[in-house]
């Protein structure tokens, strides 16, 4: 199947800058959101079969692919997933969609997270894929964790150090970085492939993406005690799904943790993948999300 037949790739404005989207499809509205160190290109397997039945999504998110970046900042408060949430949130109006969907993965669903949290009368369902709540990951850090997800620590130094290493050699560590479960060299479809790489040699996007990632650390840490000690929750239905081979499912108990963040009916269980579900396992994706997306 060509890449993402039917859709159409657009810049969208939104207050803070202007988002690379691609759009496919008809029906009631759902959004897609990637996770790192990708851009909406992960969705290529799945977004087309979706877009039978939804009128489909996919942003680049701040700081990611051909979306607005904003520089490092001392606090990080450009990269706080309440901002990104409001970008989602903004684009969907711009669209037209008040109220819609969300599919995520990543760092993407810790977007959608927060998503659900700040913005509850316009999510409807949502699904996250392979992670757990950012606060889970932090609280209970341990050698394992620290060794298996390293880059948490090491993409949330002070600006600029882990940015100048990275450009050093951009192509060499994005290879590294997503060969942590072994990959052959066809993984990746070529088209996506180029897209992730066109991104990881643009110096703005590796200050996004580490920005990101610090903002987990401190800004989104204080938000999300907040919000944990004022009882909210997500209120929609939640759909978890992760990695088989991956982490996820060795180090927590996926669905116990997600039910203490979550109101509503939490389902889901693993895919026979490694991280990378929607491309690895595209098919097992789209049947949990048919299932779920279509209740």
């Amino acid at each position: 199947m060509p890449f993402f037949d039917g859709f159409d790739l657009r810049s969208v404005d939104v207050r803070d800058g202007a988002l690379r989207v691609r759009i496919g499809g008809a029906g009631p509205p759902l959004l897609l959101l990637h996770g790192n160190p990708q851009t909406h290109a992960m969705w290529h397997a799945v977004a087309p079969a979706l877009a039978r039945r939804f009128t489909v999504v996919c942003p680049d998110l701040r700081g990611y692919g051909g979306s607005f970046k904003p520089p490092a900042t001392p606090g990080h408060a450009p990269y706080a997933k309440t901002e990104m949430a409001r970008d989602m949130v903004e684009l969907m109006s711009a669209l037209g969609h008040e109220r819609f969907q969300v599919g995520s993965h990543d760092r993407g669903a810790r977007v959608a997270h927060r998503l659900a949290l700040d913005h509850p009368d316009r999510v409807d369902r949502l699904a996250v894929l392979d992670i757990v709540p950012t606060l889970e990951h932090f609280e209970r850090a341990d050698m394992s964790f620290a060794l298996g997800y390293y880059h948490w620590f090491w993409f949330a130094q002070p600006h600029p150090f882990p940015e100048s290493l990275i450009n050093a050699a951009p192509e060499t560590w994005w290879r590294a970085h997503t060969s942590r479960e072994p990959k052959g060299p066809g993984f990746f479809a070529p088209e996506a492939l180029a897209d992730y790489l066109a991104a990881a040699r643009d110096p703005a996007a590796i200050v996004g993406m580490c920005e990101d990632y610090r903002a987990a650390a401190t800004i989104d840490l204080k938000h999300d005690r907040a919000s944990r000690a004022a009882g909210q929750k997500v209120r929609c239905p939640l759909l978890v799904l992760w990695g088989g081979a991956g982490r996820i499912g060795t180090w927590y108990e996926p669905l116990d943790l997600w039910g203490r963040y979550c109101a509503g009916e939490v389902t889901g269980g693993p895919v026979p993948s490694g991280h990378y579900l929607a491309e690895e396992a595209p098919e097992a994706v789209l049947q949990r999300f048919d299932g779920f997306f279509r209740a």
